[in-house]
């Protein structure tokens, strides 16, 4: 699970005249705002990337606002061209894919983007040097070459289904980037790129300031400012939106239901891929023992879960592909039985002791939890995931604290985590599963190591062939009913409230990634004040 897929992204309070703005549009009774006035917008998000270059994966499931891959998502999530002129041409035998570049597009800071820009990209991203947390995304790319300015060829050393999906990551300038440092150097945070907004400010912890690119090669947005607030308590988030400090915020389903008579806002529910679940080390000596894992699987209630913690916003989640999904394994499902949990550690040596808890060998049979500080819906997964243990004899231990007190104890103790990404079952599964990520930053938080799990995610992406691919995945989602490795709680709905004075906001599909690059604010660049007249070419 990489540190993107953790920690989210992005950021930031504006003040000012765009305050007051955001104060008036808020209040039903204000008077009307005029067009000129609703030319910024201020949105509260939960967490902040640790880099904004895409040579370190940020942005690479794309929608970043200062960055523009080969290809887009558009709100369907199907592919269209970006910095491409079109869809990719692809070999038949699945090797090769040429991409054709639009003509005439500059980055922010003046200078032309060709080929030679793809080129340097993809290459510093599979250099191992570069602390690229995603790279194996990338593993079937053997090599990539410009075909003069316009048009760049990719050659895959494997056919995988998904590389045109993985063309949506930014493409850096390499007359900056590529003179500095690629893991320390200022691009990490001053970036420059080709998309429709422009990096004005970062303040760690605070926010992040954006305006406009007047040059964009999709015409000029109307909204000529963005801010990002960085607000990690759920709570403050939704009592700044209420003050009008911000225009739009991510919210839990409690804290949104607050605003439903507030005819000033609008309520968008995104579906998602994005899952909670507990992670359970390998070397640990209660959660590594996989009928303490098996037990758990079918003593926590994930529907209860659903209906009180996420008000419905949700459904139970079995592993990472969501039950609704094509991809999903149909009797994977784990029913919730206290008294299967029960017999499972009881016929594993497990026996509970004169207060309930369980032990076996002089082990008894508890371990901690952490989540992270200020996530109400993280904090909510751990309390209930510890009562329902506590009742199969499992003395789980919730504890609060940041990804800085979190990180050095995770190969050993459980956290309540999230993951998740739309699109092909191999982004998820490689990245969270394979043992030979084990305790690379946050891919494979557990070190989950299970043979048959390695050989089906290798034979997942090293065929093309759809009904092959299915039979790997089938097996990787059966093997997860065997042994854990994680208890997979719920796959999340978001829910965002913002101010209702713009046509254009939509939400996509979604990853568990949701700041910058989600939310209805992803095609902020196509959003227009209503009552405005859409002059945007």
């Amino acid at each position: 699970m990489s540190a993107r897929s953790i920690r989210g992204t992005v950021a930031a309070t504006l003040a000012g005249t765009l305050a007051l703005t955001a104060a008036a549009c808020s209040n039903p009774g204000a008077p009307a705002a005029g067009s000129a006035a609703r030319d910024g917008a201020v949105v509260g998000i939960a967490y902040e990337p640790e880099s904004l270059s895409p040579l370190l994966g940020y942005g690479k499931d794309g929608n970043s606002k200062i960055f523009d891959g080969l290809l887009a998502f558009g709100a369907d999530m199907k592919l269209k061209p970006a910095l491409a002129v079109a869809l990719p041409e692809v070999s038949a035998d699945g090797l090769t894919y040429t991409y054709k570049l639009r003509k005439g597009v500059t980055f922010s800071d003046g200078k032309p983007f060709t080929a030679k820009d793809v080129v340097f990209t993809y290459r510093t991203i599979l250099d191992k040097r570069t602390n690229n947390a995603s790279r194996t995304e990338l593993d079937a790319l053997e090599d990539v070459r410009a075909a003069g300015d316009d048009t760049v060829v990719f050659t895959l050393k494997y056919p995988y289904a998904p590389f045109a999906e993985r063309t949506v990551l930014g493409i850096a300038p390499e007359h900056v980037a590529g003179k500095q440092d690629v893991n320390t150097g200022p691009f990490t945070t001053r970036p420059i790129g080709t998309g429709p907004y422009v990096l004005t400010g970062w303040s760690k912890g605070e926010k992040l300031s954006f305006r406009a690119n007047p040059h964009y090669w999709g015409g000029a947005p109307k909204v000529k400012k963005l801010t990002m607030a960085i607000i990690k308590d759920d709570d403050v988030r939704a009592t700044r939106l209420r003050s009008g400090d911000l225009d739009g915020a991510i919210l839990p389903p409690n804290l949104a239901k607050g605003f439903k008579d507030d005819r000033a806002k609008k309520t968008f529910e995104a579906t998602t891929y994005d899952y909670r679940l507990v992670t359970l080390p390998t070397h640990n000596r209660v959660t590594g023992d996989t009928a303490v894992r098996r037990a758990l699987d079918v003593a926590v209630d994930r529907r209860a879960m659903v209906d009180q913690i996420l008000e419905g916003a949700g459904k139970p989640a079995y592993g990472p592909v969501p039950t609704d999904s094509e991809w999903f394994t149909e009797g994977t499902e784990r029913p919730h039985d206290p008294a299967a949990a029960g017999k499972i550690l009881d016929d594993a040596g497990w026996k509970p002791g004169p207060d309930g808890i369980r032990a076996k060998d002089g082990v008894r049979a508890t371990f901690p939890l952490w989540y992270l500080s200020g996530d109400k819906l993280r904090q909510e997964h751990a309390l209930a995931y510890a009562s329902d243990a506590k009742k199969a004899g499992i003395d789980v231990r919730t504890q609060a604290g940041t990804w800085e007190v979190i990180e050095p104890r995770m190969k050993t103790d459980a956290v309540l985590a999230g993951g998740g990404s739309p699109g092909d079952p191999d982004f998820d599964q490689y990245l969270l599963l394979k043992s030979s990520l084990g305790g690379d930053g946050f891919n494979n938080m557990a070190w989950y190591d299970n043979p048959a799990v390695d050989k089906a995610l290798d034979q997942g992406r090293r065929t093309d062939d759809k009904a092959a691919r299915k039979a790997a995945y089938d097996t990787v989602q059966r093997e997860l009913v065997k042994n854990p490795g994680y208890t997979f709680l719920t796959h999340i709905d978001h829910l965002y409230v913002l101010n209702d004075s713009w046509d254009g906001p939509v939400t996509q599909v979604e990853p568990h990634d949701h700041g910058l690059a989600s939310g209805p604010w992803w095609n902020v660049e196509d959003w227009i004040p209503k009552g405005a007249e859409d002059t945007k070419k």
